[in-house]
């Protein structure tokens, strides 16, 4: 039987063939590397990416790679917030703000089935992510791997590399039986990560999950389905059908559940944004947001 072998193009292959690099230098930040080439290209690397747990062939590609200079790039150096290339009788200066900045897109996910990355700068969709057979309730974005997660209505937990557009596990939560609940549903309402950690429920008791192993590793005993989880600091917050914040440890044991004024709660807010005013807001089927200023109780209530 023959075998089709993907291989470069020619052009390509000579262009690899005769490169030389010519210059190197670190990022402010530590995590990245500019390179610059005999054909006047400069390529950046991510070192944070190149050196992590989940690093792979494409993780030692370049992420950004452009013409600098007609003839090469002899030399390159970096101060506080530019990267500096000297060609053939000039000197050009790079912006490193705008070199290393993150990808400005938007993950949607609604009931046509399907997750749309949208391009924030111009508004347009730049492509679709394909494979639920149910809509989708929820998504979490991994940012250190390029990866969304997406929780639908089928019961699955996509996780989809933004870079290929391609579908890499697909967990369907509901056919674990630690995790199943067949008489609340299959259906995922709720999804959350956090380094190499995923949090996920609704139909399904919420589980923590291990994305390096695919597996759960622990299934918190809370009644009813739960609407948003969130990782904070050595907790787990929850929040869904009922009453109360759920306080989780990470081993599976229900730490606390503390009161709240709406008798059932669609979504929880913790304001990292600023030390003086870190809160934890609650809201669900009342008129009244609750404010925690301590996790242990709520202070007040906000109202519309």
């Amino acid at each position: 039987m023959a075998r089709c072998v993907e291989t470069a193009s020619p052009i390509l292959m000579h262009h690899l063939l005769h490169m030389s690099v010519f210059s190197q230098s670190f990022s402010p930040c530590g995590k990245f590397l500019a390179a610059g080439n005999n054909y006047g290209e400069i390529a950046l690397f991510s070192l944070s990416a190149a050196l992590g747990p989940d690093a792979n062939e494409l993780s030692q590609k370049p992420i950004l790679t452009f013409t600098a200079h007609e003839g090469p790039v002899f030399s390159l150096l970096s101060t506080d917030s530019h990267l500096l290339s000297a060609g053939n009788g000039e000197i050009s200066a790079w912006s490193w703000a705008e070199l290393i900045k993150k990808d400005n897109s938007l993950a949607v996910g609604g009931g046509d089935n399907n997750v749309h990355i949208m391009d924030l700068e111009n508004g347009a969709f730049k492509s679709v992510l394909q494979g639920h057979t149910d809509y989708i309730h929820c998504l979490s974005v991994r940012e250190r791997a390029s990866e969304v997660l997406s929780g639908g209505e089928d019961g699955a937990v996509r996780i989809w590399d933004t870079r290929t557009s391609q579908c890499v596990h697909c967990v369907e939560v509901y056919k674990y039986e630690t995790c199943a609940r067949p008489q609340h549903g299959k259906w995922i309402s709720c999804l959350t990560t956090d380094s190499d950690w995923m949090l996920c429920g609704g139909g399904p008791s919420l589980s923590l999950w291990h994305l390096r192993s695919m597996s759960p590793t622990s299934v918190f005993p809370l009644s009813g389905c739960q609407r948003q989880a969130t990782f904070y600091q050595d907790m787990i917050l929850t929040v869904g059908e009922g009453q109360c914040v759920s306080h989780c440890l990470m081993g599976g044991e229900v730490k606390a559940q503390i009161p709240c004024t709406p008798h059932s709660i669609n979504t929880l807010a913790i304001n990292t944004n600023s030390t003086e005013h870190r809160v934890l807001t609650v809201g669900g089927s009342s008129d009244h947001i609750d404010v925690f200023t301590n996790l242990s109780y709520k202070a007040f209530s906000l109202r519309f």
